[in-house]
């Protein structure tokens, strides 16, 4: 996965723009947390070289200010670790912990 570091709030405005265009997936990452480590591990292996989905990563420990924002903005609760997919300024799909896979992300990609 070629993750793009999200650490400006003003890269939200960027990422709504984007997925109009491009589905975007942003991943919140607690750094501090083996749960967190592993989901991002599992979805690493799991994704495979889908180019069709920018994938964005959050350190929220550095960066909690954007993860409330990101809450905020797309209306969901905030939770860690956590996967977003953005498509045409919306969250059409968010996972936290085990529930995080590359194959729940591309299902939700296809039914919207």
């Amino acid at each position: 996965m070629n993750w793009k570091d999200l650490n400006e709030i003003s890269q939200l405005d960027s990422i709504v723009e984007q997925s109009n265009t491009q589905s975007v997936l942003i991943f919140k990452h607690s750094t501090r947390c083996s749960i967190s480590s592993m989901a991002k591990s599992r979805l690493e292996r799991e994704w495979g070289d889908d180019s069709s989905i920018k994938p964005y990563y959050l350190d929220l420990i550095s960066f909690r200010n954007i993860s409330d924002e990101i809450a905020h903005r797309f209306d969901v609760f905030h939770q860690s670790p956590q996967a977003l997919l953005i498509k045409e300024g919306k969250c059409i799909y968010d996972a936290s912990h085990s529930l995080i896979s590359a194959d729940a992300i591309n299902n939700a990609l296809k039914q919207n």
